[in-house]
């Protein structure tokens, strides 16, 4: 081997190890900057999870507070039933119209349970020192098969979608549709009406949510190119005629005033 080979030998050896330890060098460099990373998305998760999720200037009611964690949950389902009907007006009217009738049946049994909480206690009590007498009905032996009871039951049973829509005069499809949609939001509903046990908090939470479900079913209406027309009621009515005024976060919020229209991200 001539002198010139050794030095080209010398200088691919070289090379090598200076490509060798250039990647060294970058993968070293990446897994830092990775590990950095990491520790800052740490932090940010651990500086997002000590600080709650709130609004800097919640309201002075806390039954407004509740109602709209709620409508954030409700208010996206009821948009995406209510606009997937589309054939006429009519079955939106009704899915509007069995809606807020069905917030309204399920949330007086609770208003009226809560305000009777103590007599309903006393009846309790009461029954308890009642000796019941045992008649010739309680004595009747039932001979009739498993398959023979659930039959009859079946039979007996009312259509839940009739029952959903009792009392309330509309068009079918709607009403079907507004009894699936609801099954959606009722715990949810319940639940929030549930964790309120002041009664001027519980009245704010009532009239507020009817106030806005009209308020948003008008919304949902305007932006497909309509208008549903039905009964009302006065929560609603002072928020139509108060569309303009303070936002519920405000200062301005009155307990006792007009209802106004929360805000949410749909």
């Amino acid at each position: 081997m001539n002198k010139s080979e050794q030095i080209l030998r010398e200088n691919i050896r070289q090379l090598i190890r200076h490509v060798k330890q250039k990647k060294l060098n970058e993968e070293q460099e990446i897994r830092h900057s990775l590990k950095k990373l990491m520790r800052l998305e740490l932090q940010q998760m651990l500086s997002e999870a000590e600080v709650p999720d709130v609004d800097p200037t919640p309201n002075k009611s806390t039954g407004i507070n509740v109602l709209e964690q709620l409508l954030k949950k409700i208010v996206p389902v009821l948009q995406v039933d209510y606009k997937s009907l589309t054939t006429d007006e009519e079955q939106r009217q009704s899915f509007r119209a069995h809606i807020i009738n069905a917030v309204i049946n399920t949330l007086t049994p609770a208003k009226i349970n809560n305000a009777a909480g103590d007599e309903e206690a006393a009846m309790d009590s009461l029954d308890e020192e009642i000796d019941i007498e045992i008649g010739d009905d309680d004595k009747f032996i039932d001979i009739r098969s498993d398959a023979d009871k659930k039959a009859e039951e079946e039979d007996a049973a009312p259509d839940e979608r009739e029952e959903f829509g009792s009392g309330v005069d509309g068009d079918q499809t709607g009403r079907n549709m507004a009894y699936e949609s609801f099954k959606k939001i009722e715990s949810s509903v319940i639940d929030s009406y549930e964790l309120l046990s002041n009664p001027e908090d519980q009245e704010l939470f009532y009239d507020y949510l009817i106030a806005n479900l009209k308020l948003y079913f008008d919304k949902f209406e305007s932006e497909l190119a309509g208008q549903v027309e039905e009964p009302t009621n006065q929560a609603y009515d002072a928020a139509k005629e108060d569309e303009g005024g303070a936002e519920l976060g405000g200062e301005d919020l009155g307990l006792g005033g007009d209802e106004e229209e929360l805000e949410i991200e749909l």
